[in-house]
């Protein structure tokens, strides 16, 4: 294994009611100004409503804006950034899944960087030599990205993901119990969001990385199984809590250690966020690119792939992956640009 330097500065609170009875006392250390920054297109989210009245009672001041879906765009972190200059912003506060996690980092960094966000730290890995704004994040999604680890920017038709550990957020609050405000579907396709996004990570580590690879290995078999188990009863608080925790830990950086360069480039991803609109579609696009990863991985790699996709319930043949993505491309609505990655 190589060197490496692991930082987590963020403080995680889980469990049922924490940001009522937490979010309070951690606001209190910072000033009065507060941009909130939500799930773009998430009107009914019960999580924002709590945050704002939390904050309301707490005597701050607040601007809002949205970010995603499935990723920030560089405009709109560009257009919370510049609400930050203007309202002499104190704290950015996120509410809401993977997306808005990303863009309140990306949005400390913007509001305070010198020159341009993308050319400096999106286009390629840059190094942080001022301090970025503090943030905050309450996750009102299963899939709630990386707390401490990269963060995705979307600008133009390209995607990125680059760690830069100053901004993660001071603090993090997971209340499994915002996970009933999603359907049984909603729930299924963001589980299986952050499932594909493990199995993904997993099959771009690196030689000398054999901790991460079990890690990730235990991760995505209990993940498969809690899916399995909210598949079949949505309503089983255990396992929308271990699900939630799971979907929390996947992009963390300690799975990147050892790594000799920059945290990798997740292609799949990228392409499920270029071609998607809403979430059945963005899982309907992962599902049929991962299974051609799988299945390019299988004809080279064909034993070490064995046990991990029959534990996910994959076939491990590589023509049998094959036929998966065929019968996969069938039911995805948009297949624009699909056969160039299953090819």
């Amino acid at each position: 294994m190589n060197n490496f330097l692991f930082e987590n500065g963020t403080r995680v609170l889980f469990g049922g009611g924490c940001v009522q009875e937490y979010l309070g006392s951690f606001v209190k250390g910072y000033g009065p100004s507060v941009l909130l920054l939500t799930e773009e297109g998430d009107r009914r989210s019960g999580a924002a409503d709590e945050v704002r009245d939390i904050l309301r009672r707490s005597g701050k001041t607040m601007a809002e804006c949205s970010a995603g879906p499935f990723c920030p765009r560089y405009e709109q972190v560009q257009r919370a950034a510049r609400l930050c200059r203007e309202r002499r912003v104190d704290l950015i506060l996120g509410v809401g899944g993977s997306a808005v996690l990303d863009g309140c980092k990306a949005a400390s960094l913007a509001a305070v960087c010198r020159g341009d966000l993308w050319e400096n730290f999106g286009e390629s890995q840059g190094v942080v030599d001022v301090p970025p704004l503090p943030t905050g994040f309450v996750a009102s999604h299963l899939e709630t990205g990386a707390v401490s680890g990269a963060a995705g920017l979307l600008h133009g038709r390209r995607c990125v993901w680059r760690d830069y550990p100053p901004c993660d957020p001071k603090f993090a609050l997971l209340d499994p119990a915002r996970t009933r405000e999603l359907s049984r579907r909603e729930l299924i396709l963001q589980g299986f969001s952050a499932l594909a996004g493990a199995l993904e990570e997993y099959l771009t580590l690196a030689d000398g990385m054999s901790v991460s690879r079990e890690m990730l290995e235990a991760l995505m078999e209990g993940m498969a199984r809690e899916l399995r188990i909210c598949r079949q009863a949505p309503g089983d608080e255990n396992a929308r809590s271990n699900l939630m925790w799971r979907c929390a830990l996947w992009g963390n950086r300690f799975f990147q250690l050892g790594r000799r360069f920059s945290f990798p480039a997740l292609p799949v991803r990228e392409a499920a966020v270029l071609a998607a609109s809403d979430w059945e579609e963005y899982a309907g696009v992962l599902a049929v690119l991962l299974l051609a990863l799988c299945r390019r991985e299988a004809e080279g790699h064909p034993a070490a792939l064995a046990a991990l996709l029959a534990e996910l319930s994959l076939p491990a043949e590589p023509e049998q992956l094959g036929a998966a993505v065929r019968r996969r491309l069938e039911k995805v609505p948009s297949t624009k640009n699909l056969l160039v990655h299953t090819a």
